[in-house]
């Protein structure tokens, strides 16, 4: 595999896929829980990788604000080339992670500018660390 260093690639798109609010289940105290979920996708053809985010702001296991977001990554050839193995793609997690993290930070700007002078600006997505949700290589068959 090739160092995250060397693989060059070039964001394409952004995509806000969803975002809601649901103020009737906000209150101004009470615990807040934040699920997270990264998905993958892959389209050979064009030599694309994606990063898909959600984020689910939850009070009484009930969501007040949820917000998804893709980033559409185009992949150099070279580095392309070298994920191809034995009829898979294989994605180093390393750089997955950082494809992660670039989507993960427009996730962040895109719930701030959808919630700018609101109540819900307050909640902003709390840094992560990639590394350790993204442990392994991403294979697609």
């Amino acid at each position: 595999m090739e160092d995250n260093n060397k693989i060059s690639f070039s964001l394409i798109q952004i995509k806000t896929e969803q975002f809601a609010l649901f103020p009737e289940n906000h209150s101004e105290k009470g615990k807040i829980k934040l699920n997270t979920n990264l998905t993958f996708g892959l389209n050979s053809d064009d030599k694309r990788f994606s990063v898909t985010t959600k984020f689910t702001f939850e009070m009484k296991r009930k969501p007040f604000m949820s917000i998804q977001v893709s980033c559409f990554f185009q992949i150099d050839n070279s580095a392309w080339e070298s994920f191809a193995k034995e009829g898979k793609m294989i994605f180093p997690k390393n750089f997955v992670a950082h494809m992660a993290m670039l989507t993960i930070g427009t996730t962040r700007g895109v719930l701030h500018s959808k919630t700018e002078d609101t109540p819900f600006n307050q909640y902003i997505l709390p840094t992560t660390n990639v590394a350790e949700i993204i442990d392994e290589d991403v294979v697609f068959d």
